[in-house]
């Protein structure tokens, strides 16, 4: 059984194919269910940056199959695909799950938010019953390794991420956010993030929409801001400078008609729009009007940057900490191909075992205790080492030191 990870993200492709390539919550369990059809297990990790398909298998074409079988899902033509895929067998499998846990390979260095959604593709194909020993183990493993960086470095400090990057773009487009009004889209965790930084930067008001109106209505309560369902965001677009989205809608939300119909009620003054979501929330052709300044996550990248000096160091040393624990892992997986020969040995001694044990208990009848136990002990003894012995003796007529050596090791002997 082989570990592999095939997948898009942010370094290999760009939104337009990332948002085609994304899982939709409500066709998850399918997606998960089919792929099991070619592998042994399968994960599937979608967000905003990624999609990977976490897999392990005995098939020697088992990461092409699974490739092909990812474009045919969305649609796509396997040669569209190809130049943006990415492909990870063993041991950097395993390295990429440790370091995208730990945020190493996210958008914003050591980012939080991508464990949460690992830990929750997880529980996804648990609960498909499409993961197994192995999946599992890796992703306790990648869970672990991500606290062990998060607590022994500062890969945490100062922090930075999508949510915080677009209200830091929001602060240079207009300088006073306690003037301005914010429509946010979506009530997962980062538009959480956006509104708990937005109101740290003081801002007048908030408006959440969302699909759930009682979803959206509780969390505005928190920001002291109001919630509409999604329904109505056209009748309140005009109210908001700052605008930011993401939903896991497969289809936009917010049309460059309804854009241009806000703009003439606003009398052209400027809206700031991020667009967080893949697929896009916003028509990219709302890019394209004046008084607008849209934003995606790839848009972004910029302005992180300038966040994440501080970062880098402690990312070095989170490197470190990914490569022992990858060599960890795979000693671990190495083991597991190996044992069955160690159920067999157990297995040959126990047969032993009860074989001897049988015949001492017989000699009861007829022998004494103390007998019955010499016997016991001998014949076991015996017959436990005389494979051993035999090979070993092997070993020393034909000059076989290396073999030699390792039998010292393996039972413990010394030259005393």
């Amino acid at each position: 059984m082989s570990i592999f990870v095939v997948g898009v993200n942010h370094k290999t492709a760009p939104v337009s194919i990332r948002e085609q390539l994304a899982f939709s919550p409500n066709r998850l369990a399918e997606a998960l269910q089919s792929a099991n059809s070619l592998v042994a297990e399968n994960l599937i990790l979608s967000t905003c940056n990624r999609t990977e398909l976490y897999a392990a298998s005995t098939g020697q074409q088992a990461a092409e199959a699974l490739s092909d079988w990812l474009a045919d899902f969305h649609r796509l033509p396997a040669k569209k695909l190809s130049p943006y895929l990415f492909t990870y067998h063993e041991e950097q499998a395993v390295k990429h799950a440790l370091r995208v846990a730990c945020g190493l390979d996210s958008l914003v260095l050591g980012e939080p938010q991508i464990l949460g959604q690992l830990k929750t593709a997880l529980q996804a194909a648990a609960s498909a019953s499409v993961t197994g020993n192995q999946l599992n183990r890796l992703m306790q493993h990648a869970f672990a390794t991500a606290k062990k960086v998060r607590t022994q470095t500062r890969i945490g400090a100062n922090p930075v991420s999508v949510a915080f990057a677009a209200v830091s773009l929001a602060k240079q487009i207009f300088t006073r956010l306690e003037e301005q009004t914010a429509l946010l889209v979506g009530a997962g965790e980062t538009i959480e993030l956006v509104g708990r930084h937005l109101m740290a930067h003081h801002i007048d008001h908030i408006i959440i929409a969302n699909r759930n109106e009682e979803r959206a209505a509780h969390l505005a309560a928190s920001y002291q801001g109001e919630g509409i369902p999604l329904t109505e965001i056209q009748e309140h677009l005009y109210r908001a400078d700052i605008v930011i989205s993401s939903t896991a809608a497969p289809l936009p939300i917010i049309g460059k008609g309804m854009v241009e119909r806000s703009l003439k009620r606003r009398k052209h003054r400027p809206m700031f729009m991020v667009d967080i979501a893949v697929p896009r929330d916003i028509e990219p052709e709302v890019g394209a009007l004046d008084d607008v300044y849209l934003y995606t996550v790839d848009d972004l990248q910029s302005v992180i940057d300038d966040n994440l000096q501080s970062r880098r160091q402690a990312a070095e040393q989170a490197e470190v900490m990914v490569d022992e624990e990858v060599h960890r892992f795979m000693a671990w997986l190495r083991a597991q191909s190996q044992m069955d020969a160690i159920r067999n040995y157990r297995r040959h001694n126990e047969a032993l075992r009860d074989e001897v044990l049988n015949r001492a208990l017989k000699m009861l009848n007829t022998k004494s205790p103390e007998e019955a136990l010499n016997f016991l002990a001998h014949t076991l003894t015996n017959k436990l080492g005389h494979s051993p012995t035999r090979i070993m003796h092997q070993a020393a007529q034909s000059g076989d030191h290396e073999l030699l050596e390792k039998a010292r090791i393996l039972f413990n002997l010394n030259d005393d």
